[in-house]
């Protein structure tokens, strides 16, 4: 007797056939997967431009079947704003990590949110430096041992971690700013409504989003992935709390 099998689950026709080159237990393919379901989606893959600068997500350019430029680092959202000012009808994102963008980066990115540029940033937060060895980063959390804070980060010499989305939602221009994780099954359902929600924004053209997204680092971290996601869950998410920090709506 024959069966037939329905497929239910396959590879998002967004991402290429490059096998992902990320350390076992990292989130960035997770998050790559789900970038690529919300272009799926809403149909947008042949319109949308991403940049990625340096650092881990380097050579995401690899993984995306949509136009991909790479930035110097923490540059992307400069890029970015170039980009969709002279193509204002694409959909422009940036990939960026938490030593790039809050780091070398937090000029762009803050004066980026602030003129409401109409692009989608996704942020990954691994509270570390994960591409040059493990250094500590501005998300480093406070008694983190890192490869430059060996004793743990001391914030009386080098200050508290950064909660970017709380830092940027206090401006007035952005239209969308979440904070989302992908350690349980509910978690990554809520992200990527998240990040297809930040690309529905844009698409409107309600101005600039950001959909922080906290993830792991078993190798700079020293862990196993299973306990890297345990170390997200009691660690970092009660210093970064997840929800939605800004939404525009009619009206508002």
């Amino acid at each position: 007797m024959e069966t037939l099998l329905k497929k239910v689950f396959t590879k998002p026709k967004s991402l290429t056939e490059t096998p992902f080159t990320y350390c076992p237990g990292c989130h960035h393919g997770i998050v790559h997967r789900l970038i690529a379901e919300a272009m799926d989606d809403l149909e947008i893959t042949e319109d949308t431009i991403g940049i990625a600068p340096v650092g881990c997500s380097v050579f995401a350019y690899l993984f995306f079947n949509c136009d991909m430029i790479v930035a110097a680092h923490g540059r992307a959202p400069a890029v970015a704003t170039g980009i969709k000012r002279v193509k204002p009808d694409n959909i422009v994102f940036t990939y960026q990590g938490d030593g790039d963008l809050a780091s070398i980066g937090t000029a762009e990115i803050v004066h980026t949110a602030n003129r409401g540029e109409k692009i989608t940033v996704i942020f990954v937060n691994n509270a570390i430096y994960g591409m040059t060895g493990g250094q500590m980063a501005p998300t480093t959390l406070e008694g983190q041992m890192t490869q430059t804070s060996p004793y743990g980060r001391d914030s009386k010499t080098m200050g508290q971690p950064i909660r970017i989305c709380e830092l940027l939602s206090t401006l007035n221009s952005p239209a969308y700013i979440a904070r989302v994780a992908l350690t349980r099954p509910a978690y990554i359902v809520k992200a990527k409504k998240a990040i297809k929600k930040a690309f529905q924004f844009q698409l409107d053209g309600k101005g600039f989003s950001l959909i922080e997204v906290l993830s792991t680092c078993p190798t700079n971290w020293g862990l196993s992935p299973h306990e890297a996601n345990e170390w997200l869950e009691k660690k970092m998410i009660p210093y970064y709390p997840l929800g939605e920090f800004k939404s525009w709506e009619e009206g508002c």
